[in-house]
């Protein structure tokens, strides 16, 4: 079960048109490519993805993009709230499973796993179960260390001498750093793996309780903790074929416009932090059919300057310098303009001398000759949205004056 009702609010704008798993993310991928695609190479390929809030383009890229070997009986599916407990939505992850009780019945397996689909990273979910299996627990949490400042923005596990959970606090703004790193926490990943009967009971004890937020995270895993039955796999233990040093036990919660535009970052380093040309794990997501990216002379400005960037097919780039900065499938970009930490989805134009730098620009907007983006502050906060770390997000198809 892939987890995608999310409304994404700290994505905004991006989110203002789509869930929050379908958001772009490095050119042509979706966000929940990541999740689908390490299910996917690990050999689970019966797949539900449960959808709530402006699903629209989600349900159409899985439609189009993730069709398995049906008659090896291989699926990704869309599954909307469809009201079977009662005329209400998801009321959280945990009453999503809930309502959908019915696709496991259906299956009737052993494990169910139950991942995010918000995050990018590389993980071999069949070393997750074999740990789950060994430990005999009836849920197995995949965790990373994170610094203890961003505490509060994950469920942070504490554990005894082994990998049995003693506590779980979701989003602590106090928490107490590790015994051999106090500057560290080790913070839930939004992936687990469950028995299927302690999953089934467990969500059901859940939505009995009319005080519970009904969230996975806030209130199924300490349900399971007080019962002694979570364990947490360390994420750090995982190998992935063809990872390298640089890129080993990535990870990144991308729910914010600052970790998205920083996660960005890392795909165009010389060195990339994460890095996407490993055939030996693909993330895959459907392509656009377009002409290769092309590079132009330009008479007044020459051949311009292009380094640490992503040029996706159906690109071009006249007489532009270019740096640090990701062009998705279909992007214009004119002469003698100037793109620096430029995120840059689908269909953008850029006219002829605009300047723009640390900003992420949605689908199908036109920036005007000359403009300035990410130069001036103050007019920027007037027009458009700017994250506290100060990048500039302008939502799809806005019109820049």
């Amino acid at each position: 079960m892939v987890l995608a009702g999310g409304e994404g609010k700290r994505l905004s704008p991006l989110t203002l048109d789509r869930a929050k798993p379908a958001v772009p993310f490095g050119g042509h991928y979706r966000l929940i490519d990541f999740a689908l695609s390490n299910l996917a190479n690990g050999g689970y390929r019966r797949m539900v993805v449960l959808t709530q809030y402006k699903s629209h383009s989600l349900d159409v890229h899985i439609s189009r993009t993730w069709r398995m070997a049906t008659f090896l009986g291989e699926y990704v599916t869309s599954v909307p709230a469809q009201m079977r407990r009662g005329r209400r939505w998801f009321l959280g992850s945990a009453d999503a499973i809930y309502q959908n009780l019915n696709l496991i019945d259906d299956e009737e397996p052993s494990y169910i796993f139950v991942f995010g689909s918000d995050h990018v990273y590389r993980m071999d979910p069949r070393q997750m179960l074999d740990h789950h299996i060994a430990s005999g627990a009836g849920v197995t949490v995949a965790a990373i260390r994170v610094p203890i400042d961003q505490a509060s923005q994950f469920g942070v596990i504490q554990t005894g001498s082994g990998t049995k959970i003693e506590r779980f606090l979701e989003k602590p703004t106090n928490a107490t750093g590790l015994a051999d790193a106090p500057d560290q926490v080790l913070a839930s990943m939004g992936n687990y793996v469950f028995n299927t009967k302690t999953l089934i009971d467990i969500v059901n004890e859940d939505a009995l309780d009319e005080t519970s937020a009904h969230d996975l995270g806030g209130n199924l895993i300490p349900m399971l903790v007080d019962a002694g039955e979570a364990h947490v796999y360390d994420f750090t233990t995982n190998e992935v074929p063809g990872e390298t040093a640089r890129d080993r036990h990535y990870w990144r919660d991308v729910g914010t416009l600052d970790s998205y535009y920083e996660a960005h970052m890392d795909l165009v380093a010389p060195l990339p932090v994460f890095n996407l040309y490993n055939d030996k794990w693909p993330v895959y997501t459907l392509s656009r059919t377009l002409p290769p990216a092309k590079i132009v002379y330009d008479g007044t400005h020459g051949a311009g300057e292009i380094y640490d960037s992503l040029i996706c097919a159906g690109s071009i780039v006249s007489g532009a310098t270019v740096h640090r900065s990701v062009l998705s499938p279909g992007v214009r970009v004119g002469a003698g303009a100037v793109l620096d930490g430029a995120i840059l989805l689908d269909d953008v134009v850029v006219e002829a001398g605009a300047v723009i730098r640390n900003a992420i620009i949605d689908k199908h907007v036109v920036v005007p000759k000359g403009a300035r983006i990410g130069v001036d502050a103050a007019a920027d906060a007037e027009r458009f949205t700017v994250s506290p770390a100060g990048v500039v997000a302008i939502a799809k198809g806005h019109t820049i004056s």
